[in-house]
């Protein structure tokens, strides 16, 4: 009975390990996207320079070895810093500026104020 119960919780902690990796890795992907924007117009330009230099060295594949070893790079990047955090055992769920991910709206004002409150609301007849 103890030996089913431990095999089952393994399966579900290793279930939960697999999904949170799987959630930090398309959160931090669609980051770099679109916040990490400036950066990724930098690595271009740099990857741009870099090819025509070594254009002249290796003029058949410089193009390629520049796109693949940049692509690859970005990759590795997101996928160590979601192992990094998945191991560290924070979840996505637990990070307060995630909540656009799970759903859940922010109240940032609870009570309806309305322009003409301020003039109309202390008046007493």
């Amino acid at each position: 009975m103890a030996l089913s119960q431990t095999s089952h919780f393994g399966k579900t902690y290793s279930l939960l390990m697999i999904k949170s990796f799987l959630i930090w890795t398309f959160t931090l992907a669609v980051c770099l996207l679109v916040v990490g924007f400036p950066l990724v117009v930098l690595m271009a330009t740099v990857g741009c320079l870099l090819s025509v230099v070594l254009q002249s060295v290796m003029p058949v594949s410089a193009v390629l070895l520049v796109a693949g070893g940049l692509i690859m790079f970005n990759v590795m990047a997101v996928v160590m810093a979601a192992g990094v955090l998945t191991l560290k055992g924070i979840h996505p769920s637990e990070v307060k500026w995630l909540s656009w991910l799970h759903g859940e709206e922010e109240n940032l004002q609870t009570t309806a104020v309305f322009a003409s409150c301020p003039l109309t609301c202390e008046i007493k007849p």
